[in-house]
């Protein structure tokens, strides 16, 4: 039995690994956990990922843990490809996928376009999207949805089970049962490890016993402030920004984190700690993905129930909020005057509105721009958030930032290092841990804590690294 990272390893972005599985004497299954995008400098991260590192139709199967694009987002490309193997998830990861993938295919072309009309001198040639609107709708017939906690038959040599991460909705850490030569053995994925009390969705589940966990190690050096500390934070940029009559430009992924601000602003309406202060949500997957939202109901924890749901309210929408549509809608931001709350894809600033909106308003110093999620190296969300950078360049224009920067870490969807300690030291059985998704700053004390505390082998594959198993 073999593991091959192909993808966030000593990197976050791009997860897509690869077991190897000899159920029998010379017979061999080949199976994907995850096949998401790279992210980070464009030219990198373009030839990242335009080419897969194996044979795209040896692999047997998909086991996709959620439906971020960091995980997900390959997938069109490997059916266009030639990949005709099913993509096991759960039901609402399936259903978050088919709009994330489509948005995903409408930027990789209006991307394109957008570069090779613009700046052609910069660019080496316009080889064509990476995948299309088109090539995402034909590869969702591969999406096979299950429920948490069923086993299922995934090829021969393996089963697997899902189990909730709390990361986002549909989330899983995956259980995969091995068997090679009538021997079974039990394999974990983390998976994106989410943290407890996080707002709508529901804590994550311990990870059963196995003898080899694939962990991610996003945080696995850092604390984050308490969970209850977000909205705090919120409400105090809000109110100091309005006050000045200047705009809070908030990246955000499309998924959870939009869905979980505006649940917060919800509760702080309702309590009438923040000015009526217009909240527009820039983004056309945002409210797909909240329609999605509403479908999983079965997804949520029992504070969104008691607070919403008990009352047959929408948590999404209320009276200042507005979703925007259209191009058009987007532009007219633009010349409105503050105060407002603009919020837009994509959380990194790598691709979508959000680059339009601090391209705009990252100069003036009535505005604010609040980072709430995590921003991986190289990218543009990295260098606005850094303190050490005073301008940045987007669309090959060099913009100043004047504009009040401030970070809110509470509302991040990862564990912390306390969480993954725990995580990890409740594991019965565990002999052996694989370190992904991680940058090495952040893996390496955690996996000197993991061989110093728990006695444990631990592995920090480089990419295309193969491990015996």
């Amino acid at each position: 039995m073999k593991f091959i990272s192909h993808g966030a390893a000593q990197e976050v972005t791009g997860t897509c690994h690869e077991l190897q599985i000899e159920h029998t004497p010379g017979k061999v299954s080949r199976v994907l956990l995850d096949c998401g995008l790279f992210q980070g400098r464009r030219k990198e991260a373009a030839e990242k990922n335009s080419q897969f590192m194996f044979k795209v139709t040896d692999i047997d199967a998909v086991v996709l843990s959620h439906s971020h694009m960091d995980h997900v987002g390959r997938i069109p490309l490997l059916h266009k490809k030639g990949y005709r193997g099913p993509v096991h998830c759960t039901y609402a990861t399936k259903d978050l996928a088919e709009v994330m993938l489509r948005d995903g295919g409408y930027i990789q072309e209006q991307d394109e376009e957008y570069f090779c009309k613009h700046l052609k001198a910069s660019m080496m040639e316009c080889e064509g999207p990476l995948y299309t609107q088109k090539d995402a709708t034909a590869c969702m017939k591969l999406f096979k949805g299950h429920n948490y906690g069923e086993w299922l038959d995934i090829c021969p040599g393996l089963r697997v089970q899902f189990f909730d991460a709390g990361h986002i909705i549909g989330s899983a850490q995956v259980l995969m049962e091995v068997t090679e030569n009538g021997i079974k053995r039990h394999i974990g994925f983390s998976a994106d490890l989410g943290r407890s009390e996080l707002p709508i969705i529901r804590d994550p589940v311990p990870m059963p016993p196995v003898e080899v966990l694939i962990c991610e190690s996003t945080y696995g050096n850092r604390r984050h402030e308490d969970v209850s500390t977000a909205k705090h934070h919120l409400k105090d940029a809000i109110i100091r920004t309005a006050e000045r009559g200047g705009k809070i430009i908030i990246p955000v992924f499309s998924l959870e984190r939009t869905q979980e601000i505006v649940y917060d602003l919800h509760v702080l309406w309702d309590a009438k700690e923040i000015p009526p202060v217009p909240i527009i949500i820039d983004s056309p997957l945002a409210s797909s993905v909240t329609d999605v939202f509403m479908r999983h109901p079965e997804c949520y924890d029992q504070e969104m129930f008691s607070n919403f749901l008990s009352k047959q309210h929408n948590p999404f929408q209320f009276s200042l909020v507005r979703y925007t549509d259209t191009v058009e809608q987007s532009k007219e931001l633009n010349g409105t005057p503050g105060p407002m709350i603009i919020m837009a894809a994509s959380g990194m600033c790598e691709a979508g509105r959000i680059r339009h909106h601090l391209k705009n308003e990252i100069g003036d110093p009535k505005n604010t721009v609040i980072a709430v999620g995590y921003m991986a190296e190289n990218t543009l969300g990295r260098r606005v958030v850094d303190p050490a950078v005073t301008a940045i360049k987007i669309f090959d224009q060099m913009y100043p930032k004047k504009a009040e920067i401030m970070s809110i870490d509470a509302y991040s969807g990862h564990a912390d290092q306390d969480d993954l300690d725990l995580y990890v030291a409740a594991v019965d059985g565990l002999k052996k841990v694989i370190l992904v998704h991680g940058e090495l700053a952040q893996m390496t004390p955690f996996a000197q804590r993991l061989n110093e505390k728990l006695g444990v082998e631990v592995i920090m594959p480089k990419r295309e690294e193969e491990i015996v198993l």
